[in-house]
C-alpha cells in the first residue's frame, strides 16, 4: 500500500458502494464493492488514528462484527431513512481504534453519548429507558441500540418517511405508537426483559428478533467469511426494513384514519343519546378500542356502547371493553337476552327487529337503528345508574 493511503479514505471517495468488513482477527480487512474488485489489503495502522477525512461528504456508520442482531440492523436501517445517513457506508467492527473514525457508531463502544454520535447500551453504567432519555415518557424497558436511535432521531424517521413536519400530529401520535408497538418489544428481547413474569405456557419464536438472527451464517458453514457476513447483514436490513415501513404505513394510513373516526364519533356522541354514553360509527370494521382508550385518557369522557351497520346491513352493537384487551364490558347487554336470538328475544325483550345477543353480552344486532340504540338504553337502565366505575 502507498505511502499515506488510507483504506478508510478509499471508502470516503469511492464512487460505487462499497462493503468495508473488518474480520474478527483485526489485522486485515476485506474491501468488496464491483465485483470485478475484491482485493485483501492490510489496513495502515496511522489510519486507525486518523479521523475521517472532512473533505468528503461521505458518511460512516459503524456496529460491531460477529452475529449481528435485530437491534443494531434496526438501528442502521432507521438511519437509513434520514438524508444524512442515506449514502453512509456500514463498517461492521469491534477494533475501538477503527470506530473512533466512524462519524456515528451503534451497539458497539461502549459509550453512550448523543452529542459524539455514540449509541451503545452495553456498559455496566448504562441503566437508560425512553422515560429517563425522554422525560414523561411511559416506558421503563431497558434501551437497545434501537430505541436510543429512535428516542434521538424518531420524530425525523417519520416524518422524512412520510413526508411530513416534525411537528405534524400525525409524526406526534405515530412516535408514541411505533414506540410501543415494534421499538419497545427489541429492545426488550436485546436486553434480555422477559414478555411476563413466571413461565411462558409456550414459546414464541417468529418475532423479528428471532428471524434476524436467523439469517446469521450457519456455526456449521465450512467456509465462514466476513463477505458473507455482510451479504447476511444486508439481507437482515431488507427484512427489518420492510416490517417497519409496513408498521409506520399501517399507522399513518388504516390507524390514523381510524382515530380520526372515532374521535369525531365520541364528539358527536350526544347526536346519538342524550346520555353521551352511546357512540357512533360509520362504518363497520373500524379497529375503535385502543383509539377509544386514548381519547377517554385524554378528554376523561367514558362510553358505554359503540353501535355501527355491518356489511350485511344489520346494526350491530358493541359493549366497551374494561381495558382494550379484556374480555370483560363494562355495561354487557342486558343479562336476560344473552344468548338468544330471533323470536324469542324479541319477546323477551320487546324489541321488535332485535337479531341476537352474545352469550357474554358483549355483542348483539338489530335491523333498525333505532332498535340497537334502545337495546343500549335498556342495557344500561339494568345495569343501574352507570357513571363510569
Amino acid at each position: 500500500m502507498p505511502p499515506g493511503f488510507s483504506l478508510l479514505k478509499l471508502v470516503r471517495r469511492a464512487t460505487i458502494k462499497p462493503l468495508l468488513l473488518f474480520p474478527r482477527n483485526r489485522k486485515s480487512c476485506q474491501f468488496f464493492g464491483n465485483k470485478k474488485f475484491a482485493a485483501k489489503m492490510e489496513v495502515d495502522p496511522v489510519a486507525k488514528q486518523r479521523k475521517i477525512s472532512s473533505e468528503s461528504n461521505v458518511r460512516v456508520i459503524g456496529t460491531h462484527s460477529g452475529c449481528f442482531h435485530c437491534d443494531e440492523v434496526l438501528a442502521v436501517v432507521m438511519l437509513k431513512f434520514l438524508p444524512e445517513w442515506k449514502n453512509a457506508q456500514i463498517v461492521r467492527t469491534r477494533d475501538e481504534e477503527i470506530l473512533k473514525t466512524c462519524d456515528i457508531v451503534v451497539d458497539v463502544g461502549g459509550v453512550f453519548n448523543p452529542e459524539t454520535k455514540r449509541f451503545d447500551h452495553h456498559q455496566k453504567t448504562f441503566t437508560h429507558s425512553m422515560s429517563t432519555v425522554r422525560p414523561g415518557t411511559p416506558w421503563v424497558t431497558k434501551l437497545s441500540s434501537a430505541g436510543l436511535v429512535y428516542a434521538h432521531f424518531g420524530e425525523d424517521i417519520i416524518a422524512h418517511i412520510l413526508d411530513k413536519g416534525r411537528e405534524d400530529e400525525v409524526v406526534v401520535k405515530l412516535f408514541d405508537k411505533v414506540y410501543t408497538n415494534f421499538i419497545e418489544e427489541i429492545d426488550a428481547i436485546d436486553n434480555g426483559v422477559a414478555v411476563s413474569d413466571g413461565e411462558l405456557k409456550y414459546r414464541i419464536t417468529t418475532t423479528l428478533s428471532g428471524r434476524v438472527g436467523g439469517l446469521n451464517s450457519s456455526w456449521r458453514d465450512p467456509d465462514p467469511s466476513e463477505e458473507k457476513d455482510m451479504v447476511n447483514f444486508h439481507k437482515a436490513m431488507e427484512l427489518v426494513r420492510s416490517e417497519f415501513l409496513t408498521k409506520v404505513h399501517f399507522y399513518a394510513n388504516d390507524w390514523w384514519e381510524a382515530y380520526s373516526i372515532v374521535a369525531a364519533a365520541v364528539e358527536a356522541r350526544f347526536e346519538v343519546d342524550s346520555s353521551g354514553l352511546i357512540v357512533e360509527f360509520p362504518q363497520g370494521g373500524v379497529p375503535w378500542k385502543d383509539h377509544l382508550k386514548d381519547i377517554e385518557d385524554t378528554t376523561g369522557v367514558m362510553i358505554a356502547f359503540v353501535i355501527y351497520q355491518d356489511g350485511s346491513g344489520m346494526w350491530r352493537i358493541q359493549a366497551v371493553p374494561v381495558a382494550p384487551a379484556s374480555f370483560t364490558s363494562r355495561v354487557p347487554l342486558h343479562p336476560a337476552w344473552c344468548g338468544l336470538r330471533n323470536k324469542e328475544l324479541e319477546e323477551i325483550s320487546k324489541i321488535p327487529t332485535i337479531k341476537f345477543v352474545h352469550s357474554s353480552g358483549f355483542i348483539g344486532g338489530a335491523s333498525d337503528r333505532g332498535d340497537a340504540i334502545q337495546m343500549a338504553k335498556l342495557s344500561l337502565a339494568a345495569k343501574g345508574e352507570w357513571n363510569g366505575d
